[in-house]
């Protein structure tokens, strides 16, 4: 299995952030896929169909959104460093976010 997911959200108006860009990246910074958020600010499956145990990165494009949206952001980019421990698993990577801020934590 070794699966991906990623769901975002726009805290500061309390409402998916659609349309965000959001690379897959290798540990060494390789490519590994890259997804755009739908109208629930997620991504059902990003990467390869299997990823093996290993460290990752997930870039979201967040200057590029705020752009769209008119909002002036404070972040042009957002990387998340994770480790897959088991590539039987499914990892889902949420990210909240607001123009001044963000956070994360490993979902199911």
């Amino acid at each position: 299995m070794g699966t991906l997911s990623t769901h975002v959200l726009d805290t500061s108006t309390g409402r998916p952030a659609q349309g965000l860009t959001v690379t897959l990246e290798s540990a060494s910074g390789q490519s590994l896929g890259t997804g755009t958020t739908d109208a629930d600010g997620r991504i059902p499956s990003i990467g390869p169909e299997r990823l093996d145990a290993g460290d990752y990165r997930l870039r979201f494009d967040t200057g590029a959104w705020f752009a769209a949206t008119g909002t002036r952001g404070f972040y042009p980019e957002v990387t998340i460093a994770f480790t897959v421990a088991d590539a039987e698993e499914h990892y889902h990577v949420p990210l909240l976010l607001n123009p001044f801020g963000y956070s994360t934590y490993r979902g199911s």
